[in-house]
């Protein structure tokens, strides 16, 4: 009978002992089954941060060509303020002094009662530039400084591109008299609505026939009166 409580005791306590094994067992399971979710959670986090990160830098590469477009343009508009160099607003501005080249020729036909002589303005100011009326005509004399009266003939309004040129015409009485005269020693210009002036020498004949002093015997026509069919 001792040999078989013995038995019996210890079968209890092997028994005891897998009970506590098979609970252990299913303890580790159940925790490592309620772990494992937050892995794939963390992971998931991780790569879904990243895939909305990527279509905000896709966005800012596809803003950029719209800013690289914008900058284009505004280079453009500086490109056509700058140069501006143009006519601001589309709009021509008068021919300056300090853009024309200005030269003076004797244009005198034989046969003609007086003398002619021909200025031209030339555009180099590298812009387009306007230019109409009556150019300021002086003739430096050994009698002192004789300005030129305007003919009267209508004005027309020209447009000069750079390099272009548009010529009027001066007209004296040639001196016959035998005398003299009155010696021309320099011409000066002033482009129409212009103050500054240009100094020239003079093309035509030497003297001038001495006048009774009722009026200025030169004439200056108006720009475009000489040239081009002028």
């Amino acid at each position: 009978m001792r040999v078989n409580k013995i038995t019996v005791a210890a079968l209890a306590v092997a028994a005891g002992l897998s009970l506590t094994a098979c609970q252990n067992d299913d303890t580790t399971s159940r925790s490592n089954s309620s772990a494992a979710p937050a892995s794939p959670s963390s992971d998931g986090g991780s790569a879904q941060g990243t895939a909305k990160g990527s279509p905000a830098k896709d966005s800012a590469a596809k803003d950029s060509p719209a800013k690289d477009s914008a900058a284009k343009d505004s280079s453009e508009g500086r490109g056509t303020i700058a140069g501006t160099g143009s006519n601001k607003g589309g709009k021509i501005g008068k021919c300056r002094t300090d853009e024309l080249e200005v030269t003076a020729v004797d244009n005198t036909i034989e046969g003609d009662p007086g003398g002619t002589v021909v200025v031209e303005f030339t555009n180099g100011g590298g812009r387009d530039c306007a230019i109409s009326g009556y150019a300021g005509v002086d003739l430096k004399t050994s009698a002192g400084s004789l300005s030129a009266k305007r003919t009267g003939e209508p004005v027309n309004r020209t447009v000069l591109k750079d390099g272009e040129s548009v010529a009027f015409a001066i007209t004296y009485p040639v001196n016959d008299s035998g005398g003299s005269g009155v010696r021309i020693t320099g011409l000066v210009v002033t482009p129409p609505d212009e103050t500054k002036s240009v100094s020239l020498n003079w093309p035509g004949a030497a003297t001038l026939p001495v006048t009774d002093g009722s009026g200025s015997p030169v004439k200056v026509g108006p720009i475009g009166s000489a040239g081009q069919g002028g």
